[in-house]
């Protein structure tokens, strides 16, 4: 996978070299480019964002730009299939199916960081495939959330876990969930780590990680439990 991302920002891209994604880049495992949008300005001031019509605070990102940016990116990419996502509060709340879909299907994702009061919605109408959100609150722009969206989609990337059944059983695979997790000591200032789990039993183990998984999702997620459910009840009628 190929992944550009737009922005005013780049520096705060770096923390992208880091763990496991930055090992993932170093590896080949996927291309990540970012670009300076004001490299795609066409006055001599550079100047991306002016006031928006009709009045009101703030500034807007300016179309012109980010057109340039973007059909200059796709050029550059000409044999691959692209996608545009614009990061911004009004898009799509970013769900795992979603991110799963995006590590499977497009070849190139171009990423567009919103800032200050948004972008022209000529960008939206005629520029952008996607808008997405990272969750109903509102952060100064939208770096922070694309580098939510990239972490999350390479993750899951052929190569990038040490364990593939990491991705799989993971919270929100299944919409439960994760179960809870312990590592040694097995006693540590008087609490145990759960007899089952020392047994060797795999079978029992994996019935205790699935009662678990199900308790926490019923009790802080009654969303994801509703969905559960209704998964597990087309998947037993399918049986029938």
């Amino acid at each position: 996978m190929v992944i550009d991302v737009i922005t005013l920002f780049p520096e705060m891209f770096v923390a992208l070299d880091y763990s496991i994604v930055g090992r993932a880049k170093k590896e080949g495992k996927f291309e990540l480019k970012i670009h300076q949008l004001r490299d795609y300005a066409t006055d001599k001031h550079r100047m991306t964002d002016d006031r928006p019509f009709g009045g009101g605070p703030g500034m807007v990102l300016k179309p012109e730009p980010l057109f340039n940016a973007v059909e200059s990116i796709k050029k550059l990419r000409s044999g691959l299939k692209s996608l545009v996502v614009l990061m911004t509060p009004q898009g799509q709340v970013l769900r795992q199916s979603k991110v799963v879909q995006l590590a499977r299907q497009p070849e190139h994702l171009i990423i567009i960081c919103g800032r200050y009061e948004g972008v022209d919605q000529r960008v939206r109408d005629h520029l952008v495939d996607e808008e997405i959100s990272i969750g109903d609150y509102v952060l100064t722009g939208g770096e922070l959330p694309a580098m939510v969206l990239i972490d999350a989609v390479v993750r899951l990337l052929p190569g990038v876990l040490g364990s593939q059944q990491s991705a799989q059983e993971e919270s929100f695979s299944h919409f439960l969930l994760d179960h809870p997790q312990y590592t040694q000591p097995a006693e540590f200032r008087g609490w145990s780590v759960p007899e089952v789990l020392r047994s060797g039993h795999h079978g029992q183990i994996a019935a205790w990680r699935q009662q678990q998984a199900e308790k926490l999702t019923r009790q802080r997620r009654p969303d994801l439990w509703q969905k559960y459910l209704a998964s597990k009840s087309s998947q037993d009628d399918s049986k029938t």
